[in-house]
């Protein structure tokens, strides 16, 4: 068969086919060695992601985006190897990326969001925030999307290009924090008397600091009672049942000290003509 075929044509498919041989030897011999230098350079970086003390989120996506950055590099030395034009294939990839971020300018916008969120760090998996409007323990972040988990058991899905764009209030990144408590007494109430008995019952609590020092000040005369307002500080982790004990222990000794707690009231006077 191959002897009925020119010589010319025979002599063309061997050297096309020496050719495409040669080409295909090259192309397998720099994949082979391209991805052997992707692998170290990952593990380098990994190394380095370990020592900065990244997010885990953030590490995953920085591994998964420069693991593809390094691909792409190694098939544009592939192409360049066997004679593509990289300037007409960077043009196509161009191309299809502006149509895809066109597409996606919502995501992308989470994207850069969760970024920010990821490097900046204003709040992190397990703190207490207040953002968007709701309340609640930060249970994940990634890329796109932050989720909070609220006291009453739902779960926010929380876009983070929005999110990075707005205040969010970190309740628990302070070590300590200040719980405030508003107390009302009768009027006629001895003032001094009151803020004795007070501090008489937080003294007796090993959670709340002594520096600073806790303070009751009178504050207000409210329609019914003389307001005052109890500061004291404690550890994060205890503000909420420093301020419920408290609260209650406060009632105890005012009751059993004869102070009145008064409700609500208004006094009435009737004219007759």
């Amino acid at each position: 068969m191959f002897e009925q075929l020119d010589p010319g044509l025979l002599e063309k498919i061997q050297t096309y086919g020496l050719e495409i041989g040669i080409s295909l030897i090259k192309v397998i011999l720099i994949f082979i060695v391209g991805r052997i230098l992707i692998s170290y350079i990952m593990k380098g970086l990994s190394k380095a992601f370990k020592k900065s003390e990244l997010e885990v989120s953030l590490v995953a996506f920085l591994s998964s985006f420069f693991r593809f950055v390094l691909y792409i590099a190694l098939v544009l030395v592939i192409a360049q190897s066997i004679d593509i034009k990289i300037a007409a294939l960077l043009g196509v990839l161009g191309a299809a990326g502006l149509a895809i971020g066109l597409a996606l300018q919502g995501s992308l916008s989470n994207f850069a969001g969760g970024i920010l969120i990821l490097v900046t760090k204003p709040f992190k998996v397990d703190d207490i925030i207040e953002a968007q409007g709701y309340f609640g323990v930060v249970e994940k972040i990634d890329i796109l999307h932050t989720y909070l988990r609220t006291f009453d058991n739902q779960v926010i899905v929380m876009p983070n290009g929005s999110l990075a764009n707005s205040n969010v209030t970190n309740t628990t990144i302070k070590d300590t924090r200040r719980a405030e408590l508003k107390v009302g007494v009768a009027y006629g109430s001895d003032i001094a008397k009151v803020r004795q008995i007070i501090l008489d019952v937080i003294s007796k609590d090993d959670r709340i600091n002594q520096d600073p020092a806790p303070v009751v000040k009178f504050i207000n005369f409210g329609d019914s009672s003389l307001d005052l307002s109890v500061r004291v500080w404690t550890a994060t982790d205890n503000l909420w049942p420093v301020y419920w004990d408290n609260m209650e222990a406060i009632n105890n000794a005012f009751v059993k000290e004869g102070i009145e707690i008064p409700f609500p009231q208004r006094d009435i006077h009737m004219r007759t003509k």
